[in-house]
């Protein structure tokens, strides 16, 4: 949560992805039309969630404890919220299908990817990782198939073209897009 390094194979990272991924398998196995169900389903797991909530079909998601949703947020198909650290999403949000939150990060130099003094007898996981928060404001729409890099914030109101790769902090009230994405215009308020 801090930023530093760490081991995801650690015995009380591989418990907790256990515990997520054993949720995510019986909430995607919850027919849709069982929505109260569903959304007794979300405060179990994630950190907190809103009023007005929906979570479409597979679902994926890192720990789940590190996800906090606001009021009026609907998360459509096939999004993966990778949660090393903590993902906040504001309120009155939509985020579409295909939408990929990835706090999770690799250094880009190959030595440096590379855990020191690695020992494959260890157990120890070989690439070192570390993970950033993602944070999207009140009012955003994030588009179909965009994935969202470790440490952004989108401020409130901002629109994500679809496919799009979110790199760095998009500010409020804009319309953005593209690979790496970008401001292409202020939005009306």
């Amino acid at each position: 949560m801090a930023g530093e390094w760490f081991d995801c194979h650690s015995p009380e990272f591989i418990e907790a992805k256990a515990r997520a991924s054993e949720w995510c398998a019986r909430y995607n196995a919850t027919p849709y039309a069982r929505r109260g169900e569903r959304k007794q389903m979300l405060k179990e797991l994630f950190g907190a969630v809103g009023t007005n909530v929906s979570v479409g079909d597979n679902f994926t998601c890192g720990f789940g404890t590190n996800i906090f949703i606001g009021s009026n947020v609907s998360v459509n198909l096939n999004c993966t919220f990778i949660d090393n650290n903590r993902i906040t999403i504001g309120n009155d949000v939509l985020i579409a299908p295909c939408v990929h939150l990835n706090t999770a990060s690799h250094p880009v130099e190959l030595t440096e990817r590379l855990t020191p003094n690695w020992n494959p007898e260890s157990g120890e996981y070989r690439w070192r990782t570390r993970a950033l928060p993602i944070t999207i404001g009140n009012g955003c729409w994030i588009g179909a198939n965009v994935v969202v890099l470790a440490g952004v914030t989108i401020g409130d109101g901002s629109v994500i073209g679809a496919g799009s790769v979110v790199t760095k902090d998009i500010p409020a009230h804009v319309l953005a897009a593209g690979n790496p994405c970008r401001v292409i215009r202020e939005i009306n308020r």
